[in-house]
Formats: structure tokens, C-alpha cells, sequence
């Protein structure tokens, strides 16, 4: 049994991710801690937590507490994954891993120093709807891949439009606004399906001016093995749209990253789908696939070195350089 200590108590981990931890046998949410103690205490009584810690640093410290998961936003990521690393104790953290490509290599140059894993929860990884289009790309069901491209929109979620506070418009907490809660995930993704980017760059712009970061985004970029790609996030739009197209010189896939819909992988033979539903708890595999990397039955892929390849490349769309 693997117990974890959490250390945030907001919306991702009601359903998403929480719940998700509790494996019979296997592992549990031991303990929490959030700045407001009240929260923690509600959470912890709701979803069966032993214990509220007073600190995140008696959490990570405590004797109790086997791993940590933290689930905070990413401004605070640094210091307290820097901590759990000090503490050498296995820790996932939410996406994205920091802020910055320089605060995220420190991040894992930190873990790799102190021989202790370190996970980071882009759990899409693991859903079978992605495995299963990672295996027409395996299978050669399209040929050779030559291009990827994704556009994702979405109507202004600005305070004041929606009267509700985000981080996700604070600068201080998210400086490429949901260009970094969002986009992130689906780069993350073509890293697993298509190999590393060693180029990557773009525009970033606020086209509504409501709030002081981008609402709209646009990148390019090159992996190792030749495959180009193209992409571009607006949140000031008219409507939601999410698309990606995988382009083969013998067909193309078809998916969306966020939106419920059935990959389609269409080629000269015919057509072929999925129709494979997310869990209740997304994050389940995810979970699942740490508990075996921990107790050493397989490897899992979702490390700190893969999500900072991602930060990485974040962060040069974003500077345009």
C-alpha cells in the first residue's frame, strides 16, 4: 500500500484525479493539505481522508506519507516539488510541471539527482481512446506520418465576462493564460506519438485585451524525425472547436484532445473507429500506471523528463523563438 500525501484540494482532484488514487490494496489518499484549512478539512471528510495536515511541510515530511501529489497551480510547482525531492519520496505533479523550461529542468534535474521518480500527471498517456490511435500510427494503418496539426477554440472565459476568479487569466499563476492549462496536454501527446520537437516557435497575442495574458496563440514546430507540425489556440472565439488531424502518405486520423468524440482513422481501404469512453476517473490508468513504475512492473512514459520536453516547447511558442 501505497499511501499519498496530496497537497491542493481543488476542482481536478473531485473526480479527475482524487478518487482516482484509492486502488485497493495498492494505494491510497493518506493525508492532505491546503492553504485553507477549512477546505481540507471538508475534502478530507468527503472523500475519506485519515488525516488534514497543518503544512505542506509536515505532509511531506511525515513518516506516514510514502508519496505526493501535488495539485496545486503551477506557480507554486518549484517549491514544493523541490521539497518532496529533498524529502526523497516519489512525487506526480499536475500539468504542467512549472511555469517555465527553466524552473521545470530544475524541477527534474532535482529528482534525477536524488534517484527518485518523478511523475507528471498528463494522464492522456494512458487513456485507451490515445493508445488506440497511437497504435494505428505503430501499425502503419496510415503510412508514414508527415504532418500534424490541432486547432483548438473557445469562447472568452475572462473575469469579466464570467464574474469568477481563474488562474488561468493571473498572470502570476499562468503567464501564457489557457494556452498553458490547455495546449500542453495535446503537445505532450504528439511528444509520445511522434518522438521528441527539437524546434518549435510562435505567436502570442491578447486579442480581447480583457486580461494580461494571450487569448490566442499559434505555433509551428519540427520533431526529430522530420514530422512538421502546425497548431493554433484561441480562447476569444466565437465558439468551441477541437481538432487534430494526423496527416500519412496513405490516409489520415481524425481526433479531438478534449472534446467526446470517436478518433476516425480514414485511408484508401476504407474507414475504421473507435468508440472507447473515458473512465469516471480520468486519471485512473495514470494512477495505475505509477503504482507499477513504483512497485517496478513496467515503466511509465508521463516522467519529468518527458514533460519538460513539453515545457520546453511551450515556452519557445510562446516567446516566438
Amino acid at each position: 500500500m501505497i499511501n499519498w500525501g496530496m497537497i491542493g484540494c481543488g476542482d481536478v482532484t473531485e473526480v479527475k484525479s482524487g478518487p482516482a488514487f484509492n486502488i485497493d490494496g495498492k494505494s491510497q489518499i493518506y493525508g492532505v493539505f491546503s492553504r485553507t484549512e477549512s477546505s481540507a478539512r471538508d475534502y478530507a471528510k468527503r472523500h475519506n481522508i485519515p488525516k488534514v495536515f497543518n503544512s505542506a511541510a509536515d505532509l511531506i515530511k511525515s513518516e506516514n506519507i510514502d508519496a505526493v501529489y501535488i495539485a496545486t497551480p503551477p506557480s507554486s510547482h518549484p517549491e514544493l516539488a523541490l521539497a518532496v525531492a529533498d524529502a526523497l519520496k516519489p512525487c506526480c505533479i499536475e500539468k504542467p510541471i512549472a511555469n517555465s523550461y527553466q524552473e521545470a529542468r530544475q524541477i527534474t534535474e532535482a529528482f534525477k539527482a536524488s534517484h527518485t521518480p518523478l511523475f507528471v500527471a498528463y494522464y492522456r498517456r494512458t487513456l485507451p481512446r490515445f493508445q488506440a490511435i497511437h497504435a494505428w500510427i505503430q501499425q502503419g494503418e496510415i503510412g508514414t506520418v508527415r504532418h500534424v496539426h490541432w486547432g483548438l477554440t473557445q469562447p472568452s472565459k475572462a473575469r469579466g465576462v464570467d464574474q469568477k476568479y481563474s488562474w488561468r487569466v493571473d498572470p502570476g499563476q499562468a503567464p501564457g493564460g489557457y494556452f498553458d492549462d490547455l495546449a500542453c496536454h495535446g503537445l505532450d501527446l504528439f511528444d509520445l506519438y511522434f518522438g521528441p520537437i527539437k524546434q518549435a516557435q510562435g505567436f502570442s497575442v491578447s486579442q480581447e485585451q480583457l486580461y494580461d495574458v494571450p487569448d490566442a496563440v499559434s505555433g509551428s514546430w519540427l520533431h526529430e524525425n522530420n514530422i512538421t507540425g502546425t497548431a493554433y489556440w484561441n480562447f476569444a472565439s466565437l465558439d468551441a472547436s477541437d481538432e487534430v488531424v494526423i496527416i500519412g502518405d496513405k490516409g489520415r486520423i481524425v481526433f479531438s484532445i478534449f472534446d467526446d468524440r470517436n478518433p476516425a482513422c480514414e485511408t484508401q481501404n476504407g474507414n475504421d473507429s473507435v468508440n472507447i469512453k473515458h473512465p469516471k476517473h480520468v486519471q485512473q490508468f495514470h494512477v495505475e500506471s505509477m503504482i507499477k513504475h513504483l512497485s517496478g512492473e513496467a515503466d511509465y512514459s508521463s516522467t519529468g523528463e518527458s514533460a519538460t520536453r513539453t515545457a520546453r516547447v511551450c515556452e519557445k511558442i510562446l516567446s516566438g523563438r
